[in-house]
């Protein structure tokens, strides 16, 4: 059959190259150049291989409980199952994983994670690694690459996905397939500060929401707690933190503890929301010391944010660093079942475009590369299979109703349209879609997008069709949001009444921090 899979990050990459060796016909179609996107510049690694005291059960306990209880246990058994399969077939593949001078692998432990379990390349390079080593191996096979082409529409035909939509050299282009894989990513460019290189639109999530597909949990965006609050958006990987980095006010204390009892190791969310408040407390950033470890370790562990670091004018092994979160990651996207179907028969999604119930409310660090990997190749091996219902795998709840801008603004809409811009959007979205939310100020934004929504013209240009996905993802995140009035994990409602009753798990960490 004819596949089309659209992106090339570790989730496209893996699927076009499982779904080629099933004997597929592929095409990847990708923004910019193969290999463009967010896996090339991941740090951290990926979690999945298990010491003498550690085993998939408790990385998926701890996925869970990262998760704030909403994450799949079905989603979460696949991935941790299928972990050391995907890993091993990344070395396969050329990946040159860091090991030890007895040539074991060497494993990171980051946040949340009670083990060290993460493989990692180059030191702080893995996604560099990864990508290099997938690209290659597309080139080596006769997939089709189809470089610089915008994804605006799924094609849907009789109910069922027929192809995709492109703008290519300002010209649409139509491309049919018996099959379409979205492999996307996530829409980090909906707010005002991120790690997500440019071109993080959102055009995937948009795309299957114009085609009626099912989306849930958008209101689930994780802020990395730490980028270098100096110059353009760099991360600073959580295994800083992992190797013993610590978090410091302006008095040099550990403010962390105040919220949660694992300190600079609890969940993202926690550790977001501890540092911006204790930011906004002193007036200026918070800091990362890593000064214990020295620079010999620092330069030979982590050599990217090492080099990066210093060009910026800081030395990192005699004085702590500023940083402030900034979004990263969306645990929300396409519904998909197991192996990538969504609710649109023909239509797959993997990769952090789809929903797959694995993060939930929050995701785990170092399990994204993983997903992208394990769900890519599950839903290659998928293509050839009946569809099943997709539809119970997200309650409710947690189902993006349909957006209907006719019906009447909230009661906090602006008094009348403004001039719009990529730019007030997301600063729109950082202050009132952010990390502190309030029913006030998610009423106050829905209010401004939908007067946007209102004026837009048809999108023509490349800019003009990411703004038009943005807007549209900007609307439907905030919507979400507000229907979600419980904090739980990313989501965090300053006006919520505290959470009382825990899982039967681990509690999780959002219970434990103080609001």
């Amino acid at each position: 059959m004819k596949v089309v899979v659209v992106g090339s990050g570790i989730a496209g990459l893996t699927a076009a190259l499982h779904a080629h060796e099933a004997g597929h016909v592929v095409t990847i179609v990708t923004k910019g150049a193969l290999g463009d996107g967010c896996t090339a510049l991941a740090q951290g690694g990926v979690a999945g291989i298990y010491g003498p005291d550690d085993s998939a059960a408790l990385h998926a306990a701890d996925t869970m409980d990262a998760g704030a209880g909403l994450s799949d246990p079905d989603a979460v058994q696949a991935l941790v199952t299928d972990a050391a399969a995907r890993i091993a077939e990344l070395i396969a593949r050329g990946v040159a994983f860091d090991r030890a001078p007895d040539g074991a692998l060497q494993l990171g432990r980051e946040a949340a994670h009670r083990h060290a379990r993460i493989v990692h390349a180059g030191g702080d390079a893995t996604g560099a690694a990864i990508s290099a080593a997938l690209v290659a191996a597309v080139r080596r096979t006769p997939i089709i690459v189809v470089e610089e082409a915008l994804l605006t529409d799924v094609v849907v035909e009789q109910g069922r996905a027929r192809g995709v939509r492109l703008l290519i050299d300002r010209a649409d282009s139509d491309l049919a397939a018996d099959a379409v894989i979205l492999a996307t990513g996530g829409a980090g460019h909906l707010y005002a500060h991120t790690t997500n290189p440019l071109g993080t639109t959102g055009d995937g999530i948009a795309a299957a929401l114009r085609a009626g597909a099912a989306v849930a949990d958008l209101e689930f965006v994780q802020f990395h707690p730490t980028i270098l609050a100096a110059g353009p958006a760099f991360l600073i990987s959580e295994a800083v933190r992992g190797e013993g980095a610590t978090l410091i006010d302006d008095e040099g204390r550990r403010f962390a503890f105040d919220s949660h009892p694992d300190g600079e190791l609890a969940p993202r969310d926690v550790v977001s929301r501890a540092i911006a408040r204790q930011a906004a407390a002193q007036g200026s950033p918070v800091r990362l010391d890593a000064t214990m470890l020295g620079a010999e370790t620092l330069a030979a562990r982590f050599p990217t944010i090492d080099r990066v670091t210093r060009e910026r004018g800081f030395d990192w092994s005699r004085e702590p660093i500023p940083v402030t979160p900034a979004a990263h990651y969306s645990m929300g996207g396409v519904v998909t079942d197991l192996d990538g179907r969504s609710s649109i028969p023909g239509l797959f999604a993997v990769g952090e475009v789809a929903r797959t119930g694995v993060h939930g409310a929050n995701r785990l660090a170092s399990n994204s590369l993983l997903e992208g990997a394990v769900f890519g190749a599950r839903a290659a091996s998928a293509l050839a299979t009946p569809p099943e219902d997709v539809g119970p795998r997200a309650s409710a709840a947690q189902l993006l109703p349909p957006l209907d801008r006719a019906q009447a603004r909230p009661e906090q809409a602006t008094s009348g349209p403004s001039a719009f811009s990529r730019a007030a959007l997301q600063r729109l979205l950082w202050d009132e879609v952010g990390l502190l939310r309030t029913d006030e100020g998610l009423s106050r934004a829905l209010g401004r997008l939908r007067d946007w929504a209102a004026i837009a013209a048809a999108p023509k240009t490349i800019a003009e069709h990411e703004d038009a996905n943005l807007l549209l993802l900007a609307e439907a995140t905030t919507l979400a949001a507000l229907n979600r009035t419980a904090s739980v994990g990313a989501h965090h409602r300053v006006d919520a009444p505290p959470l009382t009753d825990a899982p039967p798990t681990r509690v999780p960490s959002s219970i434990l921090e103080s609001v």
